[in-house]
């Protein structure tokens, strides 16, 4: 008997792993209701992927509350694939991204307002303390979740249900997850953001030319402690008279200091999470009149990551337009999936890396 929705989840799964080709990938399925992943983690190939037994098999698991996610699978490191998880996105943030030569491969619907983009900016398999840097740029550019940024950080794999319950529609159904974009290729500026990536592990000075993207904490590192708030003022501070702002503007436009301040914390290795609590905390009055403080420090920060990124990466015109994806093409052009019986009302963490 012929399953239109399971046709429908096999021609999207099979247009995610077109746009994205390796050997193996690897399957998690995270149970929304216990938080934990399903037992039974294996690698399979785009042809076990896609073969209806499999596929109803994981539909199978979805109805039961489990979420699906996808990794290509490179052992010890990271197979060349950088995920940025764009959680409330910019309408504009894809065509930005190809702007800048960090054309995606994929971008998935994964609820409404809600984008995974996965950038191919390697054939060769990347270790992953590059692969997690490269990852922590791109988020903080492009306004992408700082939480998923590891190298082995999963996916969600399309044709599937988004089992979070704050992601359900006003009618209580979960959402599908959709292909918006699928186009197989090296992001056009992959090569610059390795490069970048390598320079910053062999420890550019601070005063060089050789800045990279955003000198972000190494991914090796070990997290830094919670700053305290009296820190974080003074931190702040400090940066306003390097800056000379109060000198120079009596009563200074905050948004504006904020974002200098900023600009140049993370041009000396503040990491973004820091540098966010340092604003928070530090920036006089803050939230002052802001409706939503978070995302006002997350804009304020992507702003001044990209105006320190300019320089490494040229403006549209100067980019080999051949490489670029067509700049009219659909961001989200996606497959209406029919669903089979709505899933229940779930509680699940983010899309990890299985222990969370």
């Amino acid at each position: 008997m012929y399953d239109h929705g399971l046709h429908l989840t096999v021609a999207a799964i099979r247009r995610q792993l077109a746009a994205m080709p390796h050997d193996l990938y690897l399957i998690r399925l995270i149970h929304s209701p216990t938080r934990r992943a399903f037992p039974g983690e294996r690698l399979w190939t785009a042809a076990q992927l896609t073969h209806p037994a499999t596929v109803r098999f994981l539909r199978l698991r979805n109805r039961e509350g489990c979420d699906v996610y996808l990794q290509p699978y490179t052992p010890d490191g990271n197979p060349g694939y950088i995920l940025v998880d764009l959680d409330q996105a910019r309408p504009t943030v894809i065509e930005t991204m190809r702007t800048h030569g960090h054309a995606p491969c994929v971008v998935l619907q994964t609820s409404p307002g809600n984008l995974q983009a996965w950038v191919h900016v390697s054939v060769s398999p990347l270790e992953p303390a590059l692969a997690s840097w490269i990852g922590q740029q791109l988020a903080c550019l492009y306004g992408g979740d700082p939480a998923s940024t590891d190298w082995r950080h999963l996916g969600r794999l399309a044709g599937f249900t988004n089992q979070k319950p704050r992601r359900r529609g006003p009618s209580g159904y979960a959402p599908w997850v959709k292909v918006c974009h699928a186009q197989a290729g090296l992001a056009p500026q992959g090569a610059a953001l390795l490069q970048a990536a390598q320079r910053r592990g062999g420890g550019p000075a601070l005063g060089s030319s050789a800045y990279t993207l955003l000198p972000i904490r190494n991914a090796a590192t070990p997290p830094q402690p919670p700053l305290p708030p009296a820190q974080a003022a003074h931190i702040y501070g400090e940066w306003l008279q390097r800056l000379r702002i109060p000198q120079r503007f009596p009563q200074p436009d905050w948004s504006i200091a904020d974002k200098w301040v900023a600009q140049e914390l993370l041009r000396h290795g503040t990491p973004a999470a820091r540098v966010a609590a340092i604003l928070a905390d530090g920036s006089p009055g803050f939230p002052r009149q802001h409706a939503d403080p978070q995302d006002y420090v997350r804009r304020t920060l992507a702003c001044a990551a990209r105006q320190l990124a300019a320089s490494l990466f040229p403006a549209r015109e100067a980019l080999p337009h051949r490489t670029l994806p067509p700049t009219g093409a659909p961001v989200c052009h996606a497959e209406t999936l029919s669903s089979g019986a709505a899933a229940p009302a779930a509680s699940v963490r983010s899309n990890c890396t299985g222990d969370k």
